[in-house]
């Protein structure tokens, strides 16, 4: 095999050092980021802010993020660029860095910004590096570079009620060193990523002598093109129910808490930590769990399975409602690593493009979602919105309509 051939194709076998090193980056990212929702019940004491203000700040940042995301894939499907792993943490460092000294609400709302931007260049890329160094086992590979993500966002109440409450809103320059190992670390992936550079797919003839593929089917798939649109359509709204649902949970479940039960910050923050250190191991499992019994049998279950859960959540005492709590966390945190192989499988080539669309619309969601319930909470109560985003999981019933495993694959 020549070497232009064989850096035009994927790594045969599974790069763990690779897959450790983006998932050690993803952790550090995301906590940063989670720093943001962690300041949440300060910033409402020391600035007054409504519920509204709160919900946007998150839509700032996501929506930031969701916007630039798929237009960074994009542009790694026709030309990847390793260099940019290490420049996006180098805005997430400067967002960290005005997020600490912002003295007002509009500066909250740039640095906010400057961290999505940061993550809207780190997601697609080292979701790419993932699938480059996957193998043959993608599933187990997109779990452990998200998992890492996971992590760090459970990170976020344990920091506030470990640092933010006792030290405020300055305490958060402590993060400006998770940025700068961020960056030493991204350096090194960089370097493989360039030498290991997954080349853009040639375009598949559409004529039937080219391998006597019908024009109305997706190159590398056995589907129809109309049956992977309809795929990306039920994907993309499975992401939305995820998300919105989890964005309910980590935005105003502590609020949730602290109203209904009387619990200090400290203790709501601990109990939210449950909730998505649970997400974490869920993500984790998913993967594995998908190369196994199949990744369609996986999202039904993940999406549809939190159903029971979800629901009794605002109907029960203190202990049982972190209970369900939990367990909604960690079933529903399987399926995102697994949709967006899924995704990456019905759309081959366009492993950037994938990437930057399914984590694009999971942070875009994610703020949206923050700030109409942000809006419906000084309306109605906290207790509302937890009843209503109660039975969006029910919603996993679209799963249905996925292509089994062996189509996609045929």
């Amino acid at each position: 095999m020549s070497k232009a051939l064989s850096r035009a194709l994927p790594v045969s076998a599974t790069v763990f050092p690779i897959l450790f090193a983006i998932s050690i980056v993803h952790l550090l990212n995301d906590t940063m980021q989670s720093t943001v929702t962690a300041l949440f019940p300060i910033l409402r004491d020391s600035m007054d802010l409504s519920y509204k203000q709160i919900g946007f700040i998150a839509f700032a940042m996501n929506m930031t993020a969701a916007l630039i995301q798929p237009m960074v894939g994009t542009m790694a499907d026709r030309r990847p660029r390793p260099y940019i792993l290490p420049v996006g943490v180098c805005f997430t460092l400067v967002g960290v860095v005005a997020l600490a000294v912002a003295p007002q609400y509009a500066y909250l709302v740039i640095a906010v910004m400057m961290i999505g931007i940061g993550s809207a260049i780190f997601h697609p890329e080292s979701s790419r590096v993932a699938y480059m160094a996957a193998g043959a086992r993608r599933g187990l590979a997109q779990s452990i570079f998200q998992v890492g993500g996971n992590i760090g966002g459970a990170l976020g109440p344990i920091m506030s009620a470990a640092i933010f409450v006792p030290l405020g809103q300055i305490s958060v320059l402590w993060f400006s060193i998770a940025a700068i190992a961020a960056i030493v670390i991204q350096s090194f992936v960089a370097r493989w990523y360039s030498q290991n550079i997954l080349q853009p797919r040639p375009a598949a003839s559409k004529s039937k002598a080219a391998g006597g593929v019908k024009k109305d089917r997706a190159a590398g798939s056995g589907l129809s093109q109309r049956q992977v649109v309809w795929a990306i359509i039920v994907l993309v709204s499975l992401v939305m129910t995820k998300h919105v649902y989890m964005s309910s949970i980590s935005s105003y479940y502590s609020f949730y808490l602290i109203d209904n039960y009387g619990v200090s910050v400290s203790h709501a923050q601990l109990i939210l930590f449950a909730f998505l250190a649970a997400s974490a191991a869920g993500t984790f499992f998913g993967g594995p769990l998908a190369d196994r019994y199949g990744r369609r049998n996986i999202i039904w279950f993940s999406i549809l399975g939190t159903a029971p859960f979800s629901i009794l959540l605002p109907y029960c005492n203190l202990f049982w409602t972190g209970v369900m709590c939990v367990c909604a966390g960690f079933v529903l945190s399987s399926a995102f690593s697994i949709i967006v192989v899924f995704a990456q499988e019905l759309m081959p080539g366009k492993v950037g493009l994938v990437s930057g669309l399914f984590f694009g619309l999971a942070f875009g969601i994610g703020g949206l979602g923050s700030a109409v319930l942000g809006w419906i909470a000084d309306s109605t109560s906290i207790e509302y919105i937890m009843k209503l985003c109660a039975y969006l999981p029910l919603l996993g019933i679209l799963a249905v309509f996925l292509p089994k495993d062996e189509r996609l694959r045929a």
